[in-house]
């Protein structure tokens, strides 16, 4: 019978099996770069993302696009439909209503812990994020990823940026009339509210902040009045 390997070659091993290769890498880039344009509004839903168009944008094989394919379908930013291929996701308003549902939860029990952990440092940094927003108002809104890594949590900070990703589409497939100065004032209020370590007005704030883009959606769109479009004038 063979001896039992030791632990530093099982460490050794796992550390070999583990280790991301180059092709791991590529996949994310093609990840990486797909979802930031579907949040800042350059890949509209319903968009066709064709392999062999994406594989010749990013000179790599139809197997690593096939890869980042899927797994922005599993981040349900992508559709994959049988015999036509992948497309930019197009949410139904039941998924929106969810998706900014679950960001109300995690938000505000992420603001309470934060209310009693941040440091001056960090609210000096966020300060500095909103100077940037209003020099520089088009930006996309990352800043619940920002404040999850404030407390440490990455596995907070990877969930919201994948709800982030989903409610942009949301915002883009129900025409959201959010104003980027209306954004700006919240996250302003919001900083002064951290800066007070005030959590009933910070989870107040995030609550009504959601309450706004939900509000703002044209979730339920009014059937058209086909006799007054089509009639004679």
């Amino acid at each position: 019978m063979p001896a039992a390997p030791s632990r530093r070659h099982v460490r050794t091993a796992l550390r070999t099996t583990l280790r991301p290769g180059p092709e791991v890498g590529t996949t994310q880039r093609i990840v990486a770069a797909i979802t930031d344009a579907i949040v800042g509004r350059r890949l509209l839903p319903g968009t066709k993302l064709a392999e062999q168009k994406l594989a010749d944008v990013f000179k790599v094989s139809r197997t690593l696009v096939r890869q980042a394919l899927h797994q922005l379908s599993r981040d349900r930013l992508v559709t994959l439909e049988p015999a036509r291929g992948a497309f930019v996701a197009t949410p139904s308003v039941e998924e929106a209503r969810q998706v900014l549902e679950l960001r109300q939860m995690l938000e505000a029990a992420m603001l309470r812990r934060l209310c009693t952990s941040i440091t001056d440092a960090q609210l000096d940094e966020l300060r500095a994020r909103v100077q940037a927003e209003r020099a520089h108002p088009s930006q996309p809104d990352d800043l619940p990823v920002v404040l999850a890594r404030m407390l440490g949590n990455q596995v907070l900070a990877q969930m919201l940026a994948d709800l982030l990703g989903r409610s942009a589409l949301i915002a883009t497939t129900y025409r959201s009339t959010r104003s980027a100065e209306t954004l700006l004032a919240e996250h302003e209020a919001l900083v002064e509210a951290l800066t007070r370590r005030d959590v009933r007005a910070a989870t107040r704030l995030a609550k009504s902040h959601l309450g706004h883009v939900e509000r703002q959606l044209q979730l339920d769109p009014r059937s058209p009045d086909l006799a007054r479009i089509l009639g004679p004038a």
